[in-house]
């Protein structure tokens, strides 16, 4: 092979990328504006500000963590943006485009009762398991209370951290292909387990 192919190759790979990562920064306007409920002009202001605060098109859970921090100064943000990070990350990636955060605030600002129960659950189901236990309930409320800046202690004599947290049951299912499957009824059946 000479130089010369070999330099031709490299162009053609190097303009096959470029015309990869071309695609892979172009939004479609007019999917998102039916995957979400915000207009174009919404879409394409919350995209400016995505593209300055991430210009290489996604989020990573510690630049995410940063972002929180400055809405929350005086507080830790840590633990809570760690939380959120993952209720946005559907598909556990490590990082959040912008069109999950589009979908997703789409859903906590427009979503039906039920589209944000399911989005809520994913933060507080923190293994991903499909209930909410105490200890899961009782890490997001003090990651809250963190984020805040106040500093929440147990009980004096307490033996164990969450012995506050209310003892009626232990943990709390979830049915999500049943509440997938619900019609405009409110009514939800849950179960709990000790």
């Amino acid at each position: 092979m000479s130089g010369k192919d070999i330099s031709a190759d490299i162009l053609a790979a190097v303009a096959a990328r470029n015309e990869q990562n071309k695609k892979r920064r172009l939004i479609d306007l007019q999917e998102l504006m039916k995957t979400t409920q915000f207009t174009k002009q919404e879409i394409m202001m919350m995209y400016r500000g995505f593209k300055q605060e991430c210009p290489n098109g996604s989020v990573n859970e510690d630049t995410f963590k940063e972002i929180y921090e400055k809405f929350f100064p005086q507080g830790n943000a840590t633990t809570y943006a760690h939380h959120v990070f993952k209720a946005f990350d559907i598909e556990s990636t490590g990082s959040i485009n912008f069109r999950d955060i589009l979908v997703s605030l789409s859903t906590l600002l427009h979503g039906t009762l039920h589209e944000k129960l399911i989005w809520t659950f994913r933060v507080y189901d923190i293994n991903g398991d499909g209930v909410i236990t105490k200890n899961e309930m009782g890490n997001v409320v003090v990651a809250v209370y963190e984020l805040m800046g106040i500093i929440i202690k147990p009980p004096v004599g307490s033996a164990a951290a969450l012995d506050y947290l209310p003892r009626r049951r232990d943990s709390v299912s979830v049915d999500m292909a049943a509440l997938s499957l619900m019609s405009s009824s409110t009514h939800m059946e849950m179960s709990a387990r000790q």
